[in-house]
């Protein structure tokens, strides 16, 4: 889960006119901070535009005339309790891709695997928790990898968690419906195993992922910014790719120290290419680039 960083083209130029369809300065501190202290996720000022052109979707869903009085039904008028999972939904983009930064999963299936194989009794069940899901994209890449390692070795098996704190990309992961243009990234023997195209026509531009995989998954929602996750603690590996970034640094410390604690002795913590220097737990060790292991 990420927020995006881009603001709609020409949003400067065609900010809505009426200072009540704006959100006032203290209302925006109010609804970052609500959202920090949710999420872990900070909403700089120069969000203010982008939150905006969101919150207008809730604004219309709640009968409410302007972001103004939007602000007043949350804040004043006790909307907020109602409204929460909502409003962070509409704030959250979910950014990924299918076989995003793909060295991670070479590294999966060359390394990771047999390092966990060995470890463990004859045919074991390899637990992955992709633990900022978005649309599902993650963990459905991993599973097309992982499947193909069972087909080859029929000695493991696997099941994979998915989880986000958005419930609107959390049900297109249940789904595991996609735009064809979606599994471009797929390697295409993978697309041909893995992917389903519709028979109906009008749905052409559709695909699914087959129900081989779909049995292998559940999805979930669970904030990271909880003290406590209600999972299995011993998790072979775990993926956190491309959010700490947008933590501040104690929570990327305490978020990442709690999931270590679900990781299984010799499991192994993936994050973002850009995210190596924010792991400091020193109960794991890099064995390679962004990628950890609890010893």
């Amino acid at each position: 889960m990420a927020l995006s960083s881009a603001v709609d083209e020409g949003g400067r130029a065609f900010r809505p006119a009426g200072v009540n369809d704006q959100i006032g300065a203290a209302d925006f501190e109010r609804l970052a901070g609500l959202v920090t202290s949710h999420t872990g996720i900070k909403l700089p000022p120069a969000k203010q535009l982008m939150i905006e052109g969101r919150l207008r979707k809730r604004m219309r869903a709640r009968n409410q005339p302007n972001l103004h009085a939007y602000c007043r039904f949350l804040f004043d008028q006790g909307g907020l309790e109602s409204e929460i999972t909502h409003l962070i939904d509409v704030v959250t983009t979910n950014k990924t891709d299918f076989f995003r930064e793909p060295d991670h999963l070479h590294f999966m299936e060359n390394r990771m695997v047999d390092a966990l194989l060995s470890q463990t009794r004859p045919r074991p069940l390899l637990k992955v928790w992709s633990a900022a899901s978005s649309n599902g994209a993650e963990a459905w890449s991993i599973a097309m990898v992982l499947e193909d390692i069972v087909r080859k070795r029929r000695n493991f098996s696997y099941a994979i968690l998915g989880t986000d704190i958005s419930t609107v990309v959390l049900e297109q992961a249940r789904r595991a419906v996609y735009s064809v243009e979606a599994m471009e990234p797929v390697p295409a023997d993978k697309r041909q195993r893995y992917v389903m195209e519709s028979r109906d026509p009008a749905l052409r531009g559709e695909v699914r992922i087959v129900p081989e995989l779909r049995q292998r998954a559940r999805f979930e929602r669970m904030n990271l910014m909880d003290t406590q996750y209600p999972y299995d603690r011993d998790v072979d590996i775990i993926f956190l790719r491309n959010v700490l970034i947008y933590f501040e640094k104690a929570d990327q410390e305490a978020v990442v120290a709690r999931l270590v604690g679900h990781l299984r002795r010799g499991g192994y913590l993936v994050v973002g290419h850009s995210e190596s220097m924010v792991v400091v737990d020193k109960s794991v060790r890099q064995v390679g680039p962004t990628v950890f292991q609890k010893s």
